[in-house]
Formats: C-alpha cells, sequence, structure tokens
C-alpha cells in the first residue's frame, strides 16, 4: 500500500536487526519495536510522509502506529518541519531561557483549564515521575494509588502490574525495582471506584496521589465507566489526595484539552507527551498554581533538565498545536475517520464471525482478539495474543502497519484518507480470513 519511496536497497530489515543486536540490548532501543509479542523480524523505517511510513527496502505501509500516537497531523508535515528547520538554524540548545517557551506554556495552559503553570520536560515518563514527587512533596505523604495495566513510564515505583511493554511480555514488575520501592505504590483495578474507595479510606493519611489514564491506551484502548473519574475527583477532594491525569497519550489526541474536557473532571496534575512535541522528544506536567510553585527554584520539591524547553522541541509542538487550534473541525473529522474505520472493521468481523471487538475514542482504537467487553486489566488479559499476532503480520503483508502488540492502540492521522480507511478495511478482511 503506498508507492515505494526512490531508496537504495542495499540492505534488508533483517540484516539491519542482526548487527543491531550486535550493539543494543535486543536490537530496538524501545522493547514493544523488537516484535517479541508478535514474532517476526521488526520493520527498519527508512522514511515517512503523511500517512505512511517506507522500511529501508522501499516498501510502503499506511501507518496506524503514529509514533505511537505522537504524530497526529502525519509524518514529516511541512509546516512543521518548516519551523523546526528555522529554529535550528539558529541552534539546537541553550540551557537557557528562550521567549518560545512561553508562547507554548501559555497556550498549554489555555488549552487545559486545569493547569495554571507548566514546567516543560524530556518524556512522558519525566513528567509522570516529577509530578509524582511534586504530590509526595505537596502533600508530605509517600504512598500513590495506580492502576493495574496503566503505564506511566519505567520509573522504578511504577513499574508495577503496568501496561505496555511490561504487559506485553508478562512482566508485573522488572527486575532491578527494589521492593522497598515498589510497597509504596497500590495497584487496584481500573474502573472499579468500590475498591479505591476501600483502599482510600483504610490509609488515605498516607497516600500523596492517585495517577491514572483517564482513558488508558497501553492495555489496549479502555474507556472509564459512567462516573469513575468524577468518582475519583470527589473521592481525592475528600480525603485530600491529588489527583494526577497521565495525558501523555490523550493530552491533544481526544480533544484540544484532552479527556478532562470531554468527560468534564479536572484534575490537580496532569503529565503530557507525546503529540506536544511534534514529533520530537517533549513532556510537560501542570497543575494549580499553588502547587506548582512547590517546585525548584520557587519551592522545595528539585526537578531539573538540561534540554528541557529545547528550541528545536518547542517549534515543533508549537507549531503542532497552533495547526490543531486552528482548525476547529480536525477533531470532528479525526473522529469521523476513525469511526469510518472501527465499522468496516466492525463489519468483517460479524461477516466472517471473528471472536474480537473493537475499544475506540476520538482517533484512537484496539482491535482485541476476545468475545469479553475489555474494561480493566484482567479482561484484557482474556485476548487472543497469538491471534493478535496472526492478524499483525496479515495486515504487514497488505501494506498497513498496526501497533506490533495487542495491548496498545491504533491511531489515526489527519493525514490518513478516506482511500487510506477503505484500502485498510480491505485488508483487515483478508487478515481476519486467513487466521481463521
Amino acid at each position: 500500500m503506498g508507492r515505494p519511496l526512490n531508496l537504495k536497497r542495499s540492505t534488508t530489515n533483517e540484516e539491519l536487526f542482526r548487527r543491531a543486536k550486535r550493539f543494543i540490548p535486543g536490537g530496538v532501543n524501545s522493547p514493544v519495536r523488537a516484535f517479541k509479542a508478535v514474532g517476526g523480524v521488526p520493520l527498519f523505517i527508512k522514511e515517512g510522509k503523511g500517512s505512511k511510513i517506507y522500511d529501508v527496502t522501499g516498501r510502503g505501509y499506511t501507518d496506524y502506529c503514529m509514533s505511537w500516537g505522537a504524530i497526529i497531523l502525519g509524518h514529516a508535515q511541512p509546516e512543521v518541519i518548516k519551523e523546526v528547520k528555522k529554529v535550528l538554524e539558529k541552534g539546537t540548545s541553550f540551557g537557557a531561557p528562550i521567549e518560545l517557551e512561553i508562547k507554548f506554556s501559555e497556550m498549554i495552559c489555555k488549552a487545559f483549564p486545569s493547569i495554571e503553570m507548566i514546567r516543560l520536560v524530556n518524556s512522558g515518563t519525566e513528567a509522570c515521575m516529577s509530578a509524582i514527587r511534586l504530590a509526595r512533596g505537596w502533600t508530605g505523604r509517600k504512598r500513590i494509588v495506580k492502576f493495574a495495566g496503566c503505564y506511566h513510564g519505567h520509573a522504578d515505583y511504577l513499574l508495577v502490574r503496568a501496561g505496555s511493554g511490561g504487559m506485553t511480555f508478562g512482566v508485573s514488575d522488572s527486575a532491578g525495582v527494589i521492593k522497598d520501592i515498589a510497597r509504596h505504590t497500590l495497584v487496584l483495578p481500573y474502573n472499579n471506584l468500590e475498591a479505591v474507595e476501600k483502599t482510600i479510606k483504610k490509609v488515605h493519611k498516607d497516600i500523596a496521589c492517585i495517577i491514572v489514564e483517564p482513558v488508558p491506551a497501553n492495555m489496549g484502548v479502555v474507556l472509564p465507566e459512567p462516573g469513575f473519574l468524577g468518582g475519583l475527583r470527589e473521592m481525592c477532594d475528600y480525603y485530600g489526595v491529588l489527583l494526577i491525569f497521565d495525558e501523555v497519550i490523550t493530552g491533544f489526541r481526544v480533544s484540544y484539552g484532552g479527556v478532562q474536557k470531554l468527560y468534564g473532571v479536572q484534575p490537580d496534575l496532569t503529565c503530557l507527551g507525546k503529540i506536544i512535541g511534534g514529533g520530537l522528544p517533549m513532556g510537560a506536567f501542570g497543575g494549580k498554581k499553588k502547587i506548582m510553585k512547590f517546585l525548584a527554584p520557587s519551592g522545595p520539591v528539585y526537578q531539573a533538565g538540561t534540554l528541557s524547553g529545547n528550541p528545536v522541541s518547542v517549534s515543533a509542538g508549537l507549531e503542532t498545536l497552533n495547526i490543531l487550534r486552528r482548525n476547529k473541525n480536525m477533531y470532528n473529522s479525526l473522529e469521523e475517520n476513525t469511526g469510518l474505520l472501527c465499522e468496516g472493521i466492525k463489519d468483517n468481523i460479524k461477516r466472517l464471525k471473528v471472536d474480537a471487538l473493537i475499544n475506540q475514542i476520538g482517533s484512537m482504537f484496539t482491535v482485541f482478539f476476545t468475545d469479553r467487553g475489555v474494561s480493566d486489566y484482567l479482561t484484557a488479559l482474556y485476548s487472543n495474543r497469538k491471534r493478535y499476532a496472526g492478524f499483525f503480520h496479515g495486515m504487514l503483508k497488505k501494506g498497513v502497519y498496526f501497533p506490533p502488540s495487542q495491548f496498545e492502540s491504533c491511531f489515526v492521522s489527519s493525514a490518513h484518507t478516506v482511500g487510506d480507511i477503505k484500502k485498510t478495511i480491505e485488508a483487515t478482511y483478508e487478515a481476519f480470513r486467513g487466521i481463521k
């Protein structure tokens, strides 16, 4: 799918993977890329343009991974590239304040009513790690609550029944995580307010925060049940616990203002990443002014980063948000196209009597190979990973690139056309048929 670029066929994915494994653990710099969950050899990407990526052999694929959600405008978006080039020629990093940081921070604060002040960092992991440190410093408490299957980065105290790669490999805890650190993390089932209330009532005097992906995307897309997010807000208010929304994936993805805008629930702190970097490394966390002022140099909670707010990443993020803000109908269009795709896939599931279902919100969706509804970590685990692997490779043969894991989200960008979607629906029919 897609016309191959004029690239030299000097090597293959297999050759590069062999070379990579000599110098890089597992041959990749982030575990899920290794294709261990689906088998086979990972693609080494040479170039991306719009909705397409091209591997080192020149073969094109319609991309629904989109750099794990970071790319919402399509690969190599011309306006973003233009702004990055302009800034790049003036320098890559200064380790000093720049005016663009102020414009960018102001734009994010205006988009999220819950964010009055923001601190820029370099990744979603760093944003979540720093927000939790701030919550502990603000409250003077040690423990945190997270939810099984929600992934908030690879900080030690967060790799406890995490989603994403950890879930894919069936690892609940990582080697190297000290038990004395992990024991301060309480893990509860997502969408279960009763379990949250029971726990928080018992030990609330020691709980600094509840951190949650308001719409999890690291055990596949899972939607919050009515009243769940609002219930968390009410409990946090009652017991004096901070509520942190990890919108690293959903921020600026499901709406210009994230999940909290869609559901009308405001957290105390919000973590952002992915889209705000416009395809370059970027993260941020922000919230109420009185809490954020507890950060150094204003307050006693230390956080720093040499490349935080660097001009190149900020310029890419600023232009991306400018485009999203200017195009009032973009989110409606993204949701409509994603809905069209998901309905087409559902029709194929029904026609071929495949045990599969789809969870969708906005431009995010996951095809789960299970006939049970998926509402939390345990129900996600009922998914047939072998069948997903077969489906994944069937799609790859048809020139469509889905995430190489059952427990991740697919993403649609503004660069995906109706033609892309129709061809993808046709490809799913063949892929489903190939695994029956």
